[in-house]
């Protein structure tokens, strides 16, 4: 089932980035982030002997991939989880390790798309945003019983929002005469709090308070934090792990946590490197490689991505 809006971000790059460690005897990736299976579609097509595990925490997300995948047969093991219990995913699929992990950060463009969760400033819905519908708060939870400066911190750290206490103070002065339910009044009040010179650039005034409160509900980037560093202790030998980030922060972490397992802890003018004091990882990017021009006029989602990638060199 194709759709024909979801068009994965970098796709030839990851591609690319993931055959060198796919050769071998029955390979297996996981998709961290499966979303409508778009990269995961790609990987069994290009790698005839791959085994995709495909992670998701949207119920609705992994039915549609599922659905898209069923040509593949049993190439394809679908997990309803948080990509922070990769672990356990990969020991419930029946393997020790992997030989490369995918994640592709933020929000779906079926979540976008669908109006009742909520994620879109542009149409009026529920203010819900929660990845999985069946448990955690919603967005109109946080809005109503976040403290002020509970709430600018949020909109201000995940949102990179510059008038985040200007929101804030707003959204608890109109909750007191009527509880938030949905987004349009949110977007409307948010337009109103912020001053017109303002907002006559970025975009939608509502874009990084809408994105700040995503992040918040679903515990986004606490989740990838934990995520991460057990995606990098399940990597088999010269296997990889591939990461697109679209926030400043998420990438941040990316760029840390790959300096730290690429990097010696020996003084660097010692002549040679002990065996067991070399870096277990090296880096496959220079920096964060960005989307071509020509991607982003066909793909806007991908004017924000960042990619880095690393291999596992040493058990």
């Amino acid at each position: 089932m194709n759709d024909p809006k979801h068009v994965p971000v970098l796709l030839e790059r990851v591609l690319e980035l993931l055959a060198p460690s796919v050769t071998g005897d029955r390979p297996v990736v996981v998709d961290a982030t499966l979303g409508l299976g778009g990269h995961t579609e790609a990987m069994l097509t290009r790698f005839e002997d791959l085994h995709v595990i495909g992670i998701d925490r949207d119920p609705q997300a992994l039915a549609r991939a599922g659905e898209r995948l069923a040509p593949f047969g049993d190439r394809v093991t679908l997990a309803h989880a948080v990509y922070d219990e990769v672990a356990d995913v990969v020991r419930d699929a029946g393997f020790d390790a992997v030989n490369g992990i995918l994640f592709d950060l933020g929000v779906s463009s079926m979540q976008l798309d669908l109006a009742t969760r909520g994620f879109a400033y542009a149409q009026d819905a529920p203010l819900d945003m929660r990845m999985n519908p069946d448990e955690g708060m919603t967005a109109a939870d946080v809005l109503n019983t976040y403290e002020t400066a509970d709430l600018a911190r949020v909109l201000r750290v995940y949102g990179e929002e510059k008038f985040a206490g200007r929101i804030a103070a707003a959204v608890v002065a109109a909750r007191a005469e009527e509880p938030f339910s949905t987004s349009a009044r949110l977007v409307e009040l948010i337009r109103d709090s912020i001053p017109a010179a303002a907002r006559r650039t970025g975009g939608n005034p509502a874009k990084r308070t809408f994105q700040a409160l995503r992040i918040e509900v679903n515990d986004e980037l606490g989740a990838y934090e934990r995520a991460l560093p057990a995606a990098l202790d399940v990597m088999a030998p010269g296997g990889r792990v591939v990461v697109l980030a679209y926030h400043s922060l998420e990438d941040r972490f990316t760029k840390r946590t790959f300096a730290k397992v690429t990097t010696s802890d020996v003084p660097r003018d010692l002549p040679v490197v002990p065996v067991d004091h070399q870096p277990a990882f090296r880096l496959l990017t220079r920096g964060a490689e960005k989307a071509s021009e020509v991607e982003i006029l066909q793909n806007p989602r991908a004017k924000s991505v960042r990619l880095r990638a690393v291999e596992r060199v040493a058990a």
